[in-house]
Parts: structure tokens; sequence; C-alpha cells
């Protein structure tokens, strides 16, 4: 009985993971995701109930389109045991609770913004238009203390990226700033900004990584949405220890 739940929490993310995938693929393009159907992205057959089995039909198919047998992206087992985890992690954290419901909803974002930013460099408005209203319902059932922390989280979101914007003329674009206003509400001011710091040091990390491996190069492209997404979500777990640690460590 122990196990069930859990693992309940871990299919359920996988299954929420293949559609939150389909959501960051379709919606940028102005692609239905309700009535659409799934299709081959290279030879257009439409794909039948046994090719969209979450994991399984990737494994099944040994990650190759029945029809034209080119290989499928990895990305999209990726994707949904990425959900899955996430989703389970939140759980053995918070247990049921409102807290993991907040959770949840971070995580959903999160996958969609991850596979949206990574293919296109788009966050899509409607999507933090979506998030905006589910985040604002949740901290009026579980509010901050005090209760405007979520609104001066938004603002320190919103502004502190308008001002990089401004002075480095463009060196981020208006999407992450509106992706942490968003995350803002959620997080708080102390926790948002905590998530700007580490995406800042992630996002370094790993784009000199691959600058030195040769994969992208100095002036290329680089979508910022994904660090700042994971930020947040280490943030939201854990960021109240980090700030415990940190204010202990230098100011005691």
């Amino acid at each position: 009985m122990y196990l069930i739940i859990p693992l309940y929490i871990f299919v359920t993310g996988i299954i929420l993971g293949s559609f939150f995938n389909v959501v960051g693929l379709r919606l940028p393009k102005r692609v239905s995701f309700t009535t659409s159907r799934s299709s081959c992205p290279h030879c257009s057959i439409s794909l039948q109930a046994r090719d969209l089995i979450p994991l399984f039909s990737y494994v099944i198919s040994k990650g190759k389109c029945r029809n034209c047998q080119h290989p499928i992206s990895i990305t999209y087992p990726l994707v949904e045991v990425s959900t899955g985890f996430f989703f389970l992690l939140a759980y053995i954290h918070f247990g049921p609770s409102l807290s993991f419901a907040g959770a949840c909803l971070l995580i959903s974002l999160s996958v969609i913004v991850t596979v949206s930013d990574l293919a296109y460099m788009i966050i899509p408005n409607p999507l933090l238009l979506f998030f905006t209203i589910c985040f604002t319902i949740y901290r009026i059932l579980e509010p901050l203390h005090p209760w405007f922390d979520s609104i001066l989280g938004a603002l320190a979101g919103l502004g502190i990226i308008l001002a990089i914007i401004l002075i480095s003329k463009g060196g981020m674009g208006a999407g992450d700033m509106k992706l942490l206003g968003v995350l803002g509400i959620l997080l708080g001011f102390k926790l948002t900004l905590l998530t700007l710091f580490l995406a800042t040091l992630i996002g370094t990390v790993v784009s000199l990584t691959l600058i030195a491996l040769e994969i992208i190069g100095r002036k290329d492209p680089f979508p910022f949405g994904p660090f700042i997404v994971l930020a947040a979500m280490v943030s939201y777990l854990y960021g109240s220890k980090f700030l415990e640690l940190y204010f202990t460590t230098f100011f005691m």
C-alpha cells in the first residue's frame, strides 16, 4: 500500500509529461493540442492509439516510426520520465498537501516552457497567462506570509529582468521577464531572487561548457527559460533551507 501512491504519482507524471510535450511543441505554432491528431513529423502518418502510450510506445517501437522507420527523438521519453520523476520528488518532499499541488503546477509550467523554449526559443503568452491565473488562485488558497510577498515577487521578477534587458540592450528576452514575473507570484520576493541567482549560475556553467565543447558558438542564441524554471523548482523545494544556511553562515 505504501508504494501504490508514489507509483500512481510517477505514472500520472509520465502521462501528463506526454501531454505537456505536445502542448510545448504545438502552442507556439498555434496548432490545436486538443483536436488535431498526432502524426509522425517525417512521414506525416497519423499515429494510432498503440503509438501514443507514454514511454511504452517508444520502447516497443524501438524508438522508430512504425511506418517510415525514422528515429523518434529521445526528447519524448525524456520529457515523460522527467515529469514523472519531478512529480514523485515533490510528493516525497511535501506529501499530500497544498504545497504539493503548488509544486505540480510549477512542474507543469516548467516542462512546457522547457520544451517550447528549446524547440523555438519562444515562451508563449497564453501559457504564461494561464499559469498566472493558476498561481494567483493557488496563493489565495495557500498565501505567503505576508500575503503581499507574492506581489513583491512578481514585481521583482519583472523589474530585475527588465533592467537587465534595458542595460544590456536585449541581452535577455521579454519572455524570460514575463516568466520570472509569473513565477514570482508563487515564490515570493526572496525565492524569486534566489531563482534568478541559481538560473544565472546554472546557465553560465552549462553555456560555457557547451562553448568549450564547440557545440554552440559564443554569439549563438541560447534559451534561458529552462534554467529559470529549473532554478524555480529548486527554490520551491529547497529554497528556504538554502536561505537559512546562507544567513546562518554569513550573518550569525
